[in-house]
């Protein structure tokens, strides 16, 4: 029998964590499966040297050509990809999707915005009839590009595996691989996208993703079929759940200058597209220099991904923080590790970074982002800062969305309903609810561990085997109708 060759899409960081930082792409090797990682040209040799261990083949995703295409009728798949990004049916929670609307609404070009109004009457029909959601993800699968024929020819795939249903560049791969009879499969990596990303930009045979919650909203928001959408838990995950990447304390403390006779408080920054965090991290900076916790601490500030794009407003936060680590003596600031290319700062570079950080936290701290799940999974104090900063990032033409008023969104929601953490509005009740955890770092901890249960479904680090094995039972299957 032929040896069996399964594609797998690596097109950003994250999913660079998910594929090969846990037990999946073993278990599949061991399965006797041919295994082909498609990621960023540019980075073909740094992942075969990073993961040299998974003998695994490496071939470039061609985003450069991908670029080129994407002009091909730009104004067409422009507005057909907006579409899908916020066509998502209303039986779902969708606030995080009609905050995206809004943000487009204000910051694009005045072209577009001025045909906003006609947009958001395709939305409402999208939001409540399944065939007018059918229809746009019908008219964008004609944009089907050629680059990647001669790859098809050359290492013809049993299966393509995609990081998100055709949300980014992948929406081409799938899209040739549907027009060539390939079994499509996509896994959901991240905690928010199928409350926040709409509708598959292709269509996908199987996809699977971190819990119940998760399946519901894939169902019942994107009308995917209940029989090929697998509850596989989270991969990237799995080495959290091993304790694999915790550095001994006195070599993380040291590696940082922190104190280990204080206390350690850590902000993750997020959110950042749509408000700043600085006030947040403000705020935090002076209930420790003004001794109003009820033991010393100290600061650690993680600045997001989104920090180091090339936008002005970003990046001046990012040295509004960094000065701030340099004015006072217990302010550290961690900046997080790129893979390089166009795979981003969601890197798997630093994981004993991040788990280090949350595992010797006293308390931790952050807008709502997905490692309050992490930070749950390391048994940490969790602590949710929406302070509202007035005004926003007070720039025209740039939307800004207040602090206090995304407990709503979806993830944000769950996070409330489960008690995991705190959520605080202000100065006072910051601080009130920091000296609490220093006080009881146990408390609300069974509600962290039902947490993430709820949310990771598995906790035994068994997610990257059983997600392969989901995998390699699909090998071959297109179902009789491919109709995502």
């Amino acid at each position: 029998m032929d040896k069996k060759r399964i594609w797998i899409s690596a097109d950003h960081g994250m999913a660079v964590i998910y594929f090969l930082q846990s037990g999946l792409i073993s278990t599949l090797l061991e399965a006797g499966v041919e295994v082909v990682i498609l990621t960023d040209d540019s980075l073909i040799d740094k992942i075969k040297i990073n993961f040299a261990q998974h003998k695994v083949r490496v071939e470039g995703l061609l985003f450069k050509q991908a670029r080129e295409y994407e002009l091909f009728h730009q104004e067409q798949q422009w507005w057909l990809n907006f579409l899908r990004r916020v066509g998502s049916s209303a039986k779902i929670n969708i606030a995080a999707q009609s905050s995206y609307i809004r943000q487009v609404a204000v910051e694009e070009s005045n072209r577009r915005r001025m045909w906003m109004p006609l947009a958001w009457l395709i939305i409402a029909g999208m939001r409540i009839s399944r065939p007018i959601r059918n229809l746009v993800r019908k008219l964008q699968a004609r944009f089907i590009p050629t680059y990647y024929d001669s790859l098809f020819s050359r290492l013809p795939p049993d299966l393509v595996i995609t990081a998100t249903p055709g949300w980014r560049y992948d929406r081409y791969l799938l899209r040739v691989s549907n027009q060539k009879g390939i079994p499509t499969a996509s896994a959901i990596v991240g905690w928010d996208p199928p409350s926040s990303y709409g509708l598959p930009g292709a269509e996908v045979d199987f996809i699977t993703c971190w819990s119940n919650n998760q399946k519901q909203e894939l169902v019942d928001g994107s009308d995917w079929k209940p029989d090929r959408v697998n509850v596989g838990g989270v991969p990237a995950y799995d080495g959290y759940f091993a304790k694999r990447w915790i550095m001994p304390r006195e070599d993380y403390f040291r590696m940082h200058g922190l104190d280990p006779k204080r206390k350690l408080i850590s902000y993750a920054a997020s959110f950042v597209s749509f408000s700043p965090n600085f006030q947040n991290i403000q705020t935090l900076a002076d209930l420790i220099n003004q001794d109003a916790l009820i033991k010393p601490a100290q600061l650690l500030v993680r600045l997001h991904p989104n920090h180091f794009w090339n936008y002005p407003l970003y990046q001046q936060e990012a040295d509004a923080i960094r000065e701030l680590g340099k004015q006072y003596p217990h302010i550290h600031v961690v900046e997080p590790v790129p893979l390089g290319g166009e795979l981003g700062y969601y890197s798997g570079e630093d994981m004993p970074e991040k788990s280090s950080m949350m595992a010797y936290s006293d308390v931790f701290t952050t807008v709502y982002s997905t490692m309050v799940v992490e930070a749950a999974i390391h048994g940490c104090p969790i602590v949710s800062i929406c302070i509202d900063q007035p005004g926003g990032w007070n720039t025209p033409r740039k939307y800004s969305l207040a602090l206090s008023k995304i407990g709503n969104w979806p993830t944000h929601q769950r996070f409330r309903a489960s008690g995991a953490g705190k959520v605080v509005v202000n100065k006072e009740g910051l601080c009130t609810v920091i000296n609490h955890y220093l006080q009881d770092e146990q408390a609300e901890a069974d509600r962290r561990r039902q947490f993430v249960i709820q949310e990771c479904t598995y906790v035994d680090g068994s997610a990257g085997k059983k997600t392969a094995e989901f995998f390699l039972s699909i090998i071959g299957q297109i179902p009789e109708h491919r109709s995502g």
